[in-house]
């Protein structure tokens, strides 16, 4: 059952409440909102008395949150935050609808993002805002529409459209294998293996693929693959990455294959929202042109021409 309206205090309280509590105090926020500190002082007061509550304690001059104080602000915060997306939704749309899509940074910059334009002309009336998340979050706090996921179809409340699998393959630069005997699968765990957070049993698997009782585990750690790529260019290590991510710099010679064959990884690539806005149309259109495009990973049949 929704609120009565009467009951939500206004969004200049509530903007001053949230600028106060995340600056430290009202001459901040003063400066954050362009008001003056007495505005600011006021509008604290009238939220105080509108809600029956004390948010602040009045120490020494200054504004102490109390504790419920301090947790009413992080729905303040989630609430402003969707307002301010909703506007930015509204500023954006050229017709058509605008999707808001989370991305996995490497994934969007090196796949996704040199396909957007064949999607982008065929449906010239939708917008699509990109935004990088790395692991899964609430739609209903966030508000994207949809999300790149890599790992299971385990997302609670999603739907999902499987993208592809990941498939990985030992790299290092030239010099680096010119700068280590490298006969075997076995003689990479003495080597740097660098290593992602979101694959930490990347390198077991490999290994045991190949029939190496114990792999390495020392080297660098990254949250992404893109500086994973660049370290590896630089002679930090030795990588497994995605074929599809890997394909440039292993063509252009600045990166090259290492011994053994390519491993498929443990998870795969999907496209997921939430279940209630399965039928939004801008995310029909894109779930369908994304599964067609990923039908063929490694291809240029989706680029543009």
């Amino acid at each position: 059952m929704a609120a009565p309206r009467r009951l939500i205090p206004s969004l200049s309280l509530l903007s001053a409440f949230e600028a106060v509590i995340r600056t430290g105090s009202t001459r901040a926020a003063a400066r954050d909102l362009n008001l003056t500190q007495g505005a600011v002082s006021r509008l604290v007061q009238n939220l105080e008395a509108q809600l029956g509550q004390t948010l602040f304690l009045r120490e020494r001059r200054r504004l102490v949150p109390t504790g419920p104080a301090q947790a009413y602000a992080r729905d303040v915060a989630k609430a402003l935050d969707l307002l301010a997306r909703g506007a930015m939704r509204l500023r954006a749309d050229t017709g058509g609808g605008v999707l808001s899509l989370a991305i996995l940074p490497t994934f969007g910059t090196r796949w996704l993002a040199p396909r957007l334009p064949r999607f982008l002309a065929a449906h010239p009336g939708i917008t699509i805002n990109l935004a990088t998340r790395l692991r899964p979050f609430d739609f209903g706090e966030e508000g994207f529409d949809a999300a790149i996921h890599f790992g299971r179809p385990d997302w609670p409340g999603t739907g999902a459209a499987k993208l592809f699998d990941e498939t990985l393959v030992a790299c290092c630069a030239p010099a680096f294998l010119a700068a280590h005997e490298v006969a075997a699968p076995a003689d990479l765990a003495s080597l740097p293996l660098l290593q992602l957070e979101t694959r930490p049993n990347a390198w077991a698997t490999w290994f045991a693929h190949h029939g190496v009782a114990r792999g390495g585990g020392r080297g660098m750690l990254f949250d992404q693959f893109a500086p994973m790529i660049q370290a590896v260019i630089h002679g930090l290590g030795v990588a497994l990455l995605p074929e599809f991510l890997a394909r440039t710099e292993l063509a252009d010679g600045r990166l090259v294959r290492i011994c053994g064959e390519a491993v498929r990884g443990e998870g795969s690539y999907y496209l997921v929202w939430p279940a209630a806005g399965a039928a939004y149309p801008p995310l029909v259109a894109f779930r369908d042109w994304l599964v067609e495009a990923a039908a063929d990973p490694d291809g240029e049949a989706m680029l543009p021409r």
